[in-house]
């Protein structure tokens, strides 16, 4: 069985039409503070498919949108014009983003800060924020809880991957409190609330395969037998469907450093 470092961009396609964005109330939240407003210039870190950077987008904001895999950027641009949205989409790394000294009013990282080089993000946040800009790093995060079909999923993955070590999540990330403070920023601020996202047997298996510990490292013939357990795990223990799965939207925002 082949194991190698995550590869988002060969999940592409499953994760552009299976992997819930964001919710509204996210984006509600945020413009109730001040951040996600019209004519703010955001800059998405890790944009992925773009679940954050159209969320921005949809509410009238300026939104470049950074991912190192093209076919990412691609589903994104996608997705984008079905919402009927603009979002800059361009090859960037968290790390290094070529863009220019205090550009963004806001700079967002959407379930992505755990793949940076942390310390090297946070210095490239606050070289792009402008004076008093903000930084929001967020999750969605599904809920393993005892005996639900999200601790089935998460035991069958580590029964295939055994490298995969993201299992048991909490959906809450103090670590990144530890990141912007040392690197200065200030006026740390977060919330969670939890919501539950409707699947469809079919729709839970394609997220499954969209993720870190499946698609996005085992080799095509190990998804494949992956999905078919999946399958039959579902049909056989949660006959429901849609299923109801647990998540926790979790936030952390900070003001760029003085």
């Amino acid at each position: 069985m082949e194991v190698s470092r995550p590869d988002f961009g060969a999940t592409a396609d499953d994760y552009g039409r299976h992997r819930a964005g964001f919710p509204e109330s996210l984006f509600d939240r945020l413009a109730a503070a001040g951040i996600c407003t019209t004519g703010r210039v955001v800059v998405d870190l890790g944009t992925g498919t773009g679940t954050m950077a159209r969320g921005f987008a949809r509410r009238g904001c300026e939104v470049i949108g950074l991912d190192p895999k093209a076919p990412m950027l691609e589903v994104a641009r996608t997705l984008d014009a079905d919402a009927g949205v603009h979002v800059d989409h361009r090859i960037g790394r968290a790390e290094r983003t070529g863009l220019p000294v205090a550009s963004a009013d806001v700079v967002t990282a959407g379930q992505c800060w755990h793949w940076f080089d942390r310390a090297a993000a946070a210095r490239e946040v606050a070289r792009l924020l402008r004076p008093d800009g903000v930084v929001v790093i967020a999750h969605f995060d599904w809920l393993p809880l005892t005996d639900n079909v999200v601790e089935a999923t998460e035991r069958l993955i580590e029964c295939h991957n055994p490298s995969w070590t993201f299992g048991g999540g909490l959906g809450v990330h103090p670590r990144w409190f530890r990141d912007l403070g040392e690197a200065g920023f200030r006026d740390l601020e977060s919330f969670s609330y939890d919501v539950d996202e409707s699947y469809s047997h079919e729709g839970w298996r394609g997220r499954i395969r969209a993720s870190a510990g499946v698609g996005a490292t085992l080799a095509p013939p190990d998804v494949e037998r992956f999905d078919d357990e999946l399958r039959e795990l579902l049909a056989t223990r949660f006959p429901e469907d849609p299923l109801a799965i647990p998540h926790r939207v979790f936030a952390l925002t900070a003001r760029r450093p003085r």
